[in-house]
């Protein structure tokens, strides 16, 4: 059975990397429009209603119009936006981010993908939190750096265009600087955690990849966990999984460095457990390609569980 698929935003940075996933593909056609058309109210809403997959690559507001367009209840979307990641209704799309998630996913209409920060950040704690190794209340701070594919066409343009007004000199930059940054509520909310994160992100100069980093205090933390602890939960929580990889304690103190371009054009994420137990702490660090699993290789996974692919089918570039 073929399955009919239309990439509302296609021509933007997160589009253009599912359809290159996507295409040669025999298991889907896709419903295109042409430049004039896709401003057209009439001929997005047509093109929303025909598809059984609809996938949003589209800024929050226009993703909520798109999704108000829809009258066909048998069309099922995908929303690559921030728009719907904590609305009621709405599946999260990180498939081993639990037990049960890729058969919610798997029956759901509509699915929320999650952002490529909180994929990390969710994929450290989530695991220290439910059982009970991180307090709810817990001060857990998040640094992180991302190339800057992830700010989309105007900051790439920033740093990549010479003959843009914007243009940018810089090599490291950090933002967010009022701790109000919109990833922020859904990393608090599938973490499961009751205290809102400290989150202070960082643009690179480099184009893609992330590193998103958890310190913690182990001596602080009720029971003071060891090292060895932290890491066997983190890895049983993942244990068996294709994209979700635990590094052994061995590999990660074997290592001087990490590089955020590491797992670039694939669908994977890397957790690492950094430490010391001579002084109780513990570096706890995600590595993905943010425009992969932290975007359009997790939309990808997420449609192949939604009609019933191979989850791997395409997620890699």
């Amino acid at each position: 059975m073929v399955t009919r698929v239309f990439i509302d935003g296609e021509v933007g940075t997160t589009g253009l990397q599912i359809r290159a996933r996507l295409d040669g593909r025999s298991d889907l056609e896709f419903i295109r429009l042409d430049e004039a058309s896709r401003k057209e109210a009439a001929a997005r809403k047509e093109a929303l209603n025909a598809a059984d997959i609809v996938i949003l690559c589209l800024p929050d507001d226009a993703a909520r119009e798109a999704v108000a367009l829809i009258t066909n209840p048998a069309t099922r979307v995908i929303d690559a936006s921030t728009a719907h990641r904590i609305a009621p209704g709405w599946v999260y799309g990180f498939p081993e981010m639990a037990a049960v998630q890729r058969e919610i996913i798997g029956k759901a209409k509509r699915v929320t993908n999650p952002g490529c920060y909180p994929t990390g950040a969710i994929a450290l704690i989530r695991p220290l939190a439910r059982a009970a190794m991180i307090p709810d209340n817990w001060p857990i701070s998040i640094n992180a750096v991302s190339g800057y594919s992830g700010g989309g066409k105007a900051m790439i343009a920033e740093f990549e265009d010479v003959a843009s007004p914007n243009y940018t000199k810089d090599n490291f930059r950090l933002y967010g600087l009022g701790l109000e940054h919109k990833h922020v509520t859904e990393i608090e909310q599938y973490s499961l955690l009751a205290q809102r994160p400290l989150f202070a992100p960082a643009i690179g100069r480099y184009a893609q990849g992330m590193l998103v980093e958890v310190p913690l205090h182990l001596n602080l933390l009720p029971g003071a966990p060891s090292l060895k602890m932290v890491h066997e939960t983190i890895a049983a929580a993942y244990e068996g999984e294709r994209f979700v990889t635990v590094a052994s304690l061995e590999e990660s103190a074997g290592l001087k460095g990490l590089d955020p371009e590491g797992l670039n054009g694939t669908n994977n994420l890397k957790l690492f457990v950094f430490g010391s137990g001579t002084h109780g702490q513990a570096r706890l660090v995600a590595l993905l390609d943010n425009l992969g699993k932290g975007a359009s290789g997790q939309v990808v996974q997420c449609m192949n569980i939604m009609i019933g692919a191979d989850e791997g089918l395409g997620v890699e570039l």
